[in-house]
């Protein structure tokens, strides 16, 4: 199952009835709509690009249904734009327009979208692997009518939608149990993958509040869960599992990085000491193909200890550049370094040689030699990454240095 990426687009986007009056959309997120005999109520909406795929798959299904409320599930981009198509209808046909309702600190978010749209459109350029053409972030965003902090429960038809708050890979986290249906919305909160709560170009995720909130979920016995990303869950057994050993990830490593912190280990000690709890490293929904396993301990250091690594020399740190520069000289020159990085790499080393070669790129960022090898070990460790996160932000690296640039992302 890991083999089937959590977050990858889906050139045939079809919709299926996977229960009774319940029809789900795997795209790059999910979107599950439900039936509820007096209306539909939309469970995440997809992203821009999902837009009207979704409206004539819904609309396939159910011709004459009006679309009555929406839940984020969070804020990203990816899970919030499905709505317009159904208002659009609903100003055509004279029906009510349809109810967005989400954590009252997603508004906070798309404000902080608007602010960093630039920003956002570099980052996702390299976590994802995009050229710089393909990606314009969002600024219009749909805004909830509804807002609740702790809880909410609302009624539609014969159905009860129990909406709670939690923090994971967001703090505005909701998620939505369905009882009359057995079925448990966790959005992001499960996404057949080690968790998304390390990221090295986002806000602050939260290892411990996630598992609580998977432990509450766990014990609800859903039949029928459907995930942020990735494929339903069915039975009550398969669910609680899953649930139960991605809270045991998230609090294993956690626990492990605040004892050796109140140890006063450095950053440096932790981030090779704490591993995946062995027992779960072959469970196909928790494959490090997405977040990688060093990003979470960075996002419980960050939470717990601050953005100082514990290097006395990175208090108050000497430009990169000029660092590189003296480095360099000591070494004899560009030539010792480049050369030292090609055998190195060649060695089965790249880690250490994209160390090198950045040096070497920092030293002398026109030099046409450094680019090209840095290119070249970029690459190779790049390939060698399963968390598809890194191994992108290696990649745009390379493909970076392969136009004599260190970031094509940003200005230099």
């Amino acid at each position: 199952m890991h083999e089937e990426h959590p977050v990858r687009p889906i050139e045939r986007r079809q919709a299926e009835e996977i229960a009774d009056g319940v029809l789900f959309m795997k795209s790059v997120a999910s979107a599950t709509t439900i039936d509820t005999g007096d209306g539909l109520v939309m469970l995440d909406t997809g992203g821009l690009f999902d837009r009207e795929v979704l409206y004539q798959q819904v609309r396939r299904w159910r011709p004459a249904s009006p679309l009555t409320e929406a839940v984020y599930s969070h804020h990203h981009v990816d899970h919030v734009f499905g709505t317009a198509p159904f208002e659009a209808e609903a100003g055509e046909r004279g029906w009510p327009a349809p109810r967005v309702i989400a954590q009252r600190d997603v508004p906070a978010h798309f404000a902080r979208y608007q602010r960093t749209a630039g920003w956002n459109a570099a980052i996702n350029q390299r976590q994802f692997g995009l050229p710089s053409e393909e990606l314009s972030w969002p600024v219009d965003y749909r805004f909830p009518d509804v807002l609740y902090q702790d809880a909410l429960i609302f009624e539609r038809g014969g159905l009860t939608f129990e909406l709670h708050h939690a923090r994971g890979e967001t703090d505005d986290a909701t998620w939505t149990w369905v009882p009359e249906l057995r079925l448990l919305h966790p959005g992001d909160l499960f996404i057949w993958a080690v968790p998304n709560a390390g990221n090295p170009q986002k806000v602050q995720r939260y290892l411990s509040d996630w598992a609580v909130a998977l432990r509450q979920m766990a014990a609800l016995g859903a039949e029928l869960l459907v995930p942020g990303h990735g494929l339903p869950v069915f039975g009550a057994e398969r669910i609680a599992t899953a649930l139960l050993e991605t809270a045991e990830l998230l609090e294993a490593i956690e626990d492990h990085v605040l004892a050796l912190m109140n140890q006063g280990a450095c950053l440096d000690q932790i981030l090779h000491q704490v591993e995946v709890p062995a027992r779960l490293r072959d469970r196909p929904y928790l494959q490090p193909v997405y977040d990688h396993p060093q990003f979470l301990v960075r996002s419980v250091w960050r939470r717990y200890g601050g953005w100082w690594d514990g290097e006395p020399d990175q208090l108050l740190p000497a430009p990169r550049a000029a660092q590189a520069r003296v480095w360099v000289d000591l070494a004899g020159g560009l030539e010792p370094v480049l050369a030292r990085a090609r055998a190195l790499a060649e060695a089965g080393d790249p880690q250490m040689a994209c160390h090198l070669v950045e040096m070497a790129v920092l030293a002398e960022p026109t030099a046409a030699e450094a680019h090209e090898l840095r290119a070249e070990v970029y690459e190779r460790w790049a390939a060698a990454q399963r968390s598809s996160m890194a191994r992108n932000i290696l990649r745009h690296a390379a493909r970076s240095s392969a136009q004599g640039r260190r970031d094509l992302a940003g200005p230099s």
